[in-house]
């Protein structure tokens, strides 16, 4: 893996059902020196944020077998990753969704499709590199 300025990749975990999707977010945020590890549902996010818990989370709102509210809220209630923050994405843009996604512990929610360059601007700001 590259080193950029002298740091190591961050881990991001990002969850999401659609493999083409998943595979996107993977090339990408590898290119921009981050370390990125899948997982295609809820129950997957969780067994994943506790075995190596990520720096960030990109969180889908809909995927089958648990969604991202309810896999959201178990990682924030977890004493090992209470702390890593997660990025809800979602098509579902309403406030409602967002609000669902804040109540659930998410640092920010933005609606899908997302914009490459809002995501960076947002990860960093998370991370805080910005």
């Amino acid at each position: 893996m590259e080193r950029r300025h002298g740091l190591r990749p961050q881990r991001v975990l990002v969850v999401e059902d659609a493999p083409d999707i998943l595979e996107l977010w993977r090339t990408w945020l590898t290119c921009h020196n981050f370390h990125v590890d899948g997982a295609r549902n809820g129950h997957e996010a969780i067994e994943k944020a506790l075995a190596h818990v990520p720096a960030l989370i990109l969180m889908d709102v809909w995927m089958p077998v648990m969604d991202g509210y309810a896999a959201t809220a178990h990682i924030k209630a977890h004493r090992v990753t209470r702390d890593v923050p997660v990025v809800c994405l979602s098509a579902d843009a309403t406030p409602a969704a967002a609000g669902r996604g804040m109540s659930a512990g998410c640092a920010c929610f933005l609606p899908k499709p997302v914009d490459p360059d809002d995501l960076l601007f947002e990860i960093r700001k998370v991370l805080r590199f910005a």
